[in-house]
């Protein structure tokens, strides 16, 4: 039985990693707005409350299901400025993109216009009316949570940080205001786009740059509506966003593991193999074939899939799997990777998959001054290897690690809207979350609160886990006691992690759509793994 229960409700549910953020997008619910407004406000809260995971400095990805219409998705995803590429970093002697401080790194941040973008389209309420309570957080203040808290010390000394930390690193429950943020979203509610890039920050984010941006790449809308990848997998249709997004290796890990025999029972040490395999399978050629353009459905064709589940040996890990001495220097791991995820459903039963980011906690650590926005370092993604199809240019747009997704029953109706936090590893959480409530039967509480594994190659860098030839398993320290042993006996090399750890295997939000009695009825869980999570609902 799960120790975090799932919350019910017929008027509506949000879930997010802040609950601050949750009741914003109840608060829409309550005025008769839309999901989309209600998935506008939460994400906004959460870009005042929680800025070491995301902001107006980063992107947004979404899933977006409307009852009677296929799931469409949006990608509001940074573009490199005009004056960046990668002749200049190759020339100052750099092989892999710069991960903090070089606005190289810094695309043109997507996130207000895939929040214009879902509000023009199905929103109900004012702009205003939706900023509304992040403006108020932003002005008001906010306590700070214990994950902003301790992350607070990655920046406090960054220049253009004092307004998120005017005497230092913040204390757990210190009253946190944020002005430029406030003055921002203000702009935005009465000018729309243009009170972002055309006002204040776009003026300081061109400034900034020094010629890595220009006045045309801000006018440039970055919020694209286009098909979503799909595979049917487990009796559903499941649904995610294209590339440059890496949400196809949801999909393909998922049609990997039915094929390969992926049992019902998660305690088994035979499921964690096949997870591990799975992933494996579905994301060694990532780096070669991910990148803006690439063809999401042909990524996920059956038969390429079938020939990569027949490469899996159901007992034991492939040879070139080598083995971690388990020592107190790798029992814990400090994540990089920082991201939040968001699910808003309506009475209406629309449902939004939304996750939005900066990135690597708190971005490039750069920060535009006026406004005190922390930007985004997506651009870690690139490749600057001559000729890469993800190599650095300018107006492309990164490999993407969000991965929000839908799933959709077999008479075509929305049935899960899931999605988590976890840099690279994002798939493969998504994969044993799909596993277990889709194949197990289990209820969202209990499957977002069971423990996780996660693929991990520490000497890799930023985004590029597939690059590494030190590639491990972690293992939550609460997991099944078959996992550990029966991983190391079948070739892996496994490391423990402490249980319930965002950093390591993410941070994941779900609603699952239903009926009792022929009620519609949805139900949401946060994930326990983020302290200040919740779910509200009507």
């Amino acid at each position: 039985m799960a120790p975090f229960a799932a919350r019910h409700g017929r008027g509506g549910l949000v879930a997010a990693a802040d609950q601050l953020a949750s009741l914003a997008g109840l608060e829409m619910l309550s005025h008769g707005g839309s999901a989309a407004d209600a998935a506008v406000a939460c994400a906004a809260a959460m870009a005042v409350v929680g800025p070491h995971l995301c902001g107006l400095g980063g992107d947004v990805l979404a899933m977006v299901c409307v009852p009677g219409s296929e799931p469409e998705a949006l990608l509001s995803v940074g573009r490199a400025g005009s004056g960046v590429d990668a002749v200049r970093l190759r020339a100052g002697g750099a092989i892999t993109m710069p991960v903090r401080g070089d606005v190289a790194s810094v695309p043109v941040p997507g996130a207000v216009d895939g929040w214009m973008s879902l509000l023009a389209r199905f929103g109900r309420l004012p702009v205003a009316t939706v900023l509304g309570p992040a403006i108020a957080l932003a002005e008001e203040g906010f306590p700070a949570s214990i994950m902003l808290s301790l992350a607070s010390h990655l920046v406090h000394r960054l220049p253009g940080a004092q307004e998120l930390c005017p005497s230092g690193p913040l204390e757990h429950g210190q009253l946190v205001r944020l002005p430029g943020i406030a003055r921002t979203l203000r702009a935005i509610a009465a000018q729309g786009r243009d009170g972002f890039y055309g006002g204040e920050f776009g003026r300081g984010l061109l400034a900034l740059g020094a010629g890595a941006y220009e006045e045309a790449d801000l006018r440039r809308d970055l919020a694209d509506w286009v098909t979503p990848v799909r595979l049917r997998v487990w009796h559903h249709e499941l649904w995610t966003v294209p590339p440059p997004s890496q949400g196809y290796l949801t999909l393909a890990s998922s049609f990997i593991a039915s094929q390969a025999g992926l049992g019902q029972d998660p305690d088994e040490a035979e499921w964690a193999h096949l997870v591990v395999e799975a992933s494996r399978a579905a994301g060694h050629d990532r780096p070669a074939v991910l990148f803006d353009g690439a063809d999401g459905m042909a990524l996920v064709d059956e038969d390429r899939l079938v020939a990569a589940a027949q490469r899996i040996a159901t007992m034991a890990a492939p040879p070139d799997v080598g083995r971690v001495q388990q020592t107190a220097a790798n029992i814990e791991r400090i994540g990089e990777g920082d991201t939040t995820h968001l699910c808003a459903i309506d009475a209406d039963g629309f449902g939004i998959s939304l996750t939005q980011s900066n990135a690597l906690d708190f971005g490039s650590h750069l920060i535009e001054p006026a406004t005190g926005i922390f930007l985004q370092n997506r651009g870690v993604g690139f490749s600057l290897v001559e000729g890469h199809p993800a190599e650095l240019g300018p107006g492309r747009r990164p490999p993407h690690t969000l991965s929000p997704m839908v799933a959709t029953s077999p008479r075509g109706e929305l049935s899960h809207v899931v999605g988590a936090m976890g840099g690279d590893a994002q798939p493969q959480i998504l994969l044993q979350l799909l596993a277990r409530m889709l194949h197990a039967g289990q209820g969202p509480a209990e499957a977002v609160a069971a423990p996780r594994l996660a693929l991990d190659a520490p000497g890799a860098g930023p985004f590029r886990l597939w690059w590494g030839d030190d590639l491990s398993v972690l293992v939550e320290a609460n997991a099944p006691s078959a996992w550990m042993g029966g991983l190391e006996d079948r070739g892996h090399a496994v490391r423990a992690i402490r249980a319930f750890d965002p950093t390591a295997v993410g941070c994941a939000q779900v609603i699952t759509v239903g009926a009792v009695d022929a009620v519609p009825l949805s139900t949401g869980a946060a994930d326990p793994r983020s302290p200040e999570g919740g779910v509200a609902a009507r």
